[in-house]
């Protein structure tokens, strides 16, 4: 019995030492051919099925599992479109994916609203110098209609996966208005206006109507422009977010109550009534071109003190950094100084990041 057992095992160690041998022959020679990324996928989930598989299973056996599974993970290609059932979230997914691949690698600060440059934006209604006339006592004072815009916008994270479930943000937004073009004044800046904000996110991912919900948050905000005098504008907002996708479109809804101030240090009491209680912004991205669309507070005013913008992001031929522009805005609230002026105004130039 002893020399029987004694048979049994070097058997056994005989049968491991060879699939050990196999899998790494077999490993080494797939690497060998030339598929490299597809060897070490298979070398990968051979080692794995043999530390998990009993002494009976041969390589072959091993090898048919391994093949099934790569088939499983390979794209399907056919030649068959897929159904509007069978496309992810494609373009805010990839969005979220690149955050959380930033968010875990320190001093980090990522793109938050895009990011972008108008060399030229027109403005047919022109921008009212009234108010820089009295702050400045210089009644001769003009604004041109045409001018720069830009804005900058970057968020860090504060606090990843608290409660394993909610991630905390802070960002800085800088939105610029620069009379560029106004040699008489010097080319100043027309108006700047700061938004710091913070909030929390999490991810659901919930289905509603054939949309994934893949992202809500909740924070608070301060916009302001920096002025003194007459020029002085602020604000500050607790607000809700809830991002919707369907594969390459995608759905924002931003409600938002305004903290209340002090009749004595309110410089726009009326701000709601031109910037209402939220705003709608939608986004498609087509090979490429992402056209974007905003509608704030014209349900609620009735049309009558709402805004639209349009925005269009176009590749420049192949170039991977940049990206061509147009932004059309049409309503009140472009800026904090203008909130209550109409504006008019169409713009081209060049885009870092933008809302994909």
């Amino acid at each position: 019995q002893l020399m029987v057992y004694s048979k049994v095992r070097v058997r056994r160690s005989a049968w491991r030492v060879f699939r050990y041998s196999s899998v790494l022959v077999i490993g080494l020679a797939y690497f060998a051919t030339g598929g490299t990324a597809m060897a070490d996928d298979m070398q990968a989930c051979l080692t794995e099925m043999l530390m998990q598989s009993d002494d009976s299973t041969t390589v072959g056996e091993l090898r048919a599992l391994c093949g099934e599974q790569a088939q499983l993970d390979e794209p399907v290609d056919q030649g068959v479109e897929p159904t509007s059932q069978d496309i992810e979230p494609a373009v805010v997914s990839d969005r979220l994916e690149q955050d959380r691949k930033q968010v875990l690698q320190p001093f980090t600060l990522m793109a938050h609203k895009p990011n972008y440059f108008l060399a030229a934006a027109y403005n047919s209604k022109g921008y009212n110098p009234e108010l820089f006339r009295e702050q400045y006592a210089d009644p001769s004072r003009e604004l041109d209609d045409t001018e720069a815009q830009f804005q900058i916008s970057l968020k860090a994270p504060l606090w990843v996966d608290l409660f394993e479930k909610v991630d905390i943000y802070a960002a800085y937004t800088n939105r610029s208005f620069w009379q560029v073009y106004n040699s008489e004044l010097s080319s100043p800046f027309r108006e700047t206006n700061h938004e710091p904000e913070a909030w929390l996110q999490f991810t659901p991912s919930w289905k509603i109507l054939g949309f994934s919900n893949l992202a809500n948050s909740i924070g608070v905000v301060h916009q302001s422009n920096g002025q003194g005098g007459v020029l002085s504008r602020s604000w500050n907002r607790i607000y809700a977010n809830f991002v919707f996708a369907k594969g390459n479109f995608a759905l924002g809804i931003k409600p938002w109550i305004r903290i209340s101030e002090s009749a004595s240090s309110d410089d726009n009491p009326d701000i709601i009534d031109y910037m209402g209680h939220f705003e709608m912004r939608a986004g498609y991205d087509w090979k490429g071109n992402v056209f974007s669309v905003m509608s704030r507070n014209n349900i609620e005013s009735g049309f009558d003190r709402g805004a639209f913008e349009f925005g269009w992001r176009f590749p420049l031929w192949k170039y991977p950094y940049l990206k061509g522009y147009i932004q059309y805005f049409r309503g009140y609230g472009e800026s904090l100084i203008d909130y209550n002026h109409f504006v008019n105004r169409v713009g081209i130039g060049i885009s870092l990041t933008d809302w994909l």
